[in-house]
C-alpha cells in the first residue's frame, strides 16, 4: 500500500508540476510576442485558464493531505477525545459524500457538454468539466489513503514538499 501510495501521489505531483510549467511558458510567449511583435496568441488565454482549472482540481488533493485547506477546529478542540473522534467521523462521512457529489456532477456536466465547443480551441467543454469528476475522484482516493490517521488521532501524513501551517499563515 505505501508503494501505491507514493507512486499515486508521486503521479499527482508529476502532472502538477507539468500543467503549472506549461501554462507558465504559454502566459509568458504571450505576453512577450504581444510586448515585441504587438501580436499575440489567439488560444493563450483560453487554454491556461483550463489549465489552471485542471490544476485546482487536481492540486486539491495533495492539498487535503497536508491539512492545508482551511478549517475550523475549535469545536473538537473543545470536546473530549471521544467527542473528537465522532466529530471527525461525520466530518470524514460529510467530506466523502461531497467528493461523490463533485465526481457525480462533474459525470453529469461532462456528458451534457460533450457538444459544446470552446470559443478558440475548438475542443469539447467535456474535456474542462472531466477536471471535476477527476478531481473528485482523486479526492476521494487521497482521503482514503488518510482518513484513519485524521479521523483517530487528528493527524496528516508528513510533506517535505507543503508545509499547511506555513500556508495557512499567509
Amino acid at each position: 500500500m505505501a508503494t501505491f501510495e507514493r507512486a499515486f501521489l508521486g503521479a499527482n505531483r508529476w502532472a502538477l508540476i507539468l500543467l503549472l510549467g506549461a501554462m507558465s511558458v504559454i502566459i509568458f510567449v504571450n505576453v512577450a510576442l504581444r510586448y515585441l511583435t504587438s501580436q499575440s496568441l489567439e488560444w493563450a488565454e483560453e487554454v491556461s485558464r483550463h489549465m489552471m482549472i485542471w490544476l485546482t482540481f487536481l492540486g486539491a488533493g495533495p492539498v487535503l493531505r497536508a491539512g492545508g485547506h482551511i478549517a475550523v477546529e475549535n469545536l473538537q478542540d473543545a470536546l473530549p477525545r471521544l467527542g473528537g473522534i465522532a466529530l471527525r467521523v461525520v466530518v470524514a462521512a460529510l467530506l466523502f459524500g461531497f467528493f461523490g457529489f463533485m465526481a457525480w456532477y462533474g459525470w453529469l456536466y461532462m456528458q451534457r457538454t460533450m457538444f459544446q465547443l470552446t470559443a478558440v480551441t475548438q475542443i469539447p467543454f467535456a474535456y474542462v468539466y472531466s477536471a471535476m469528476a477527476i478531481g473528485g475522484l482523486l479526492l476521494i482516493v487521497h482521503f482514503l489513503l488518510i482518513v484513519r490517521g485524521y479521523v483517530m488521532e487528528r493527524r496528516f501524513p508528513p510533506d517535505d514538499h507543503f508545509d499547511a501551517a506555513a500556508s495557512a499563515a499567509l
